[in-house]
């Protein structure tokens, strides 16, 4: 196995591993504090079923099971479809459809995030789509100390009612995903608990302000703190080709992804993951009353 910088950025691309044999322990090991460390894992010319994804992926975390259930795999539980895609009938076989996604953090409107995740490309269109992932913790490293000393203490309050009503072809809100999708609240500043470094926790998409903030000053600093995380040097943009694995965690980073043609095809298989809070960063959290 062979883990190594992709250009000059943060990600690392992973060579030498068949996702679809059992791994050895000290392969495990590795890949885990890698990942733990650089936040994204890229795997390229994988073939997987669903059962060997789900696998690979038990071996960092609980497999968790998303809150929107019709985008789920109706072959393995815990792998949801990620497409613009329909079956013979006319439905969605997935969710996200063809548009641009802002840039978010996965499963912020949670109490207990499962933040790892990873995407398997099966289908992809012959242009754009391209997903791109922002360091939380090199922004967090380049703000001014003045600036830190003004964010550390911050809570953020997290709707997914907003998220939710950014998705293409959504219908309104039910009041069961309202009740299992209450507002929370997760600190701005999260420690690494194996490496000590600070980082961000943000999610612009779905943030609804800062707890105890006017919504004004709320909307100005949440806009300046992802102006500066989203700068060229915390951000590394993935080129996908079939077959591809990404992983990365939620924990410290941001992802977004370019709009493409409605008309072309594209499938990725997701999984999410509880990954452990003595190697990962995993915000606290709190109900919003």
């Amino acid at each position: 196995m062979d883990i190594r910088p992709i250009g000059d950025c943060f990600a690392r691309e992973v060579s030498g591993v068949d996702l679809w044999r059992e791994l050895p322990a000290p392969t495990v090991a590795a890949l885990r504090d890698a990942w733990s460390r650089h936040g994204v894992l890229v795997f390229r010319r994988q073939a997987l079923s669903e059962e060997e994804y789900a696998a690979f992926s038990r071996c960092f975390g609980e497999l968790d099971l998303s809150v929107r259930p019709d985008w789920g795999s109706k072959h393995r539980s815990g792998v949801i479809h990620i497409s613009n895609m329909r079956n013979g009938r006319g439905e969605s076989i997935g969710g996200l459809g063809a548009g641009e996604l802002d840039w978010h953090t996965d499963q912020s409107y949670v109490t207990n995030p499962s933040t790892g995740s990873m995407l398997y490309m099966v289908e992809m269109p012959p242009a754009g789509g391209r997903t791109w992932w922002a360091n939380l913790k090199l922004a967090w490293e380049a703000l001014p100390d003045a600036t830190k000393r003004r964010i550390e203490p911050l809570h953020v309050v997290y709707d997914y009612l907003l998220r939710q009503s950014t998705y293409d072809d959504e219908a309104p809100m039910s009041q069961e995903l309202r009740r299992r999708t209450p507002p929370v609240s997760h600190p701005l500043v999260n420690v690494h608990p194996v490496t000590g470094e600070k980082a961000l926790y943000l999610d612009p998409v779905t943030a609804a302000g800062i707890e105890g903030w006017p919504e004004d000053e709320s909307r100005d600093l949440l806009a300046e703190i992802l102006a500066h995380a989203t700068q060229v040097p915390f951000v590394y943009g993935h080129d996908w080709q079939v077959g591809d694995v990404v992983m990365w965690d939620n924990g410290f980073l941001m992802h977004r992804r370019d709009e493409f043609d409605p008309d072309a095809l594209r499938w990725l298989k997701r999984t999410t993951l509880y990954l452990p809070p003595d190697r990962h960063i995993v915000p606290t959290s709190r109900l919003v009353a």
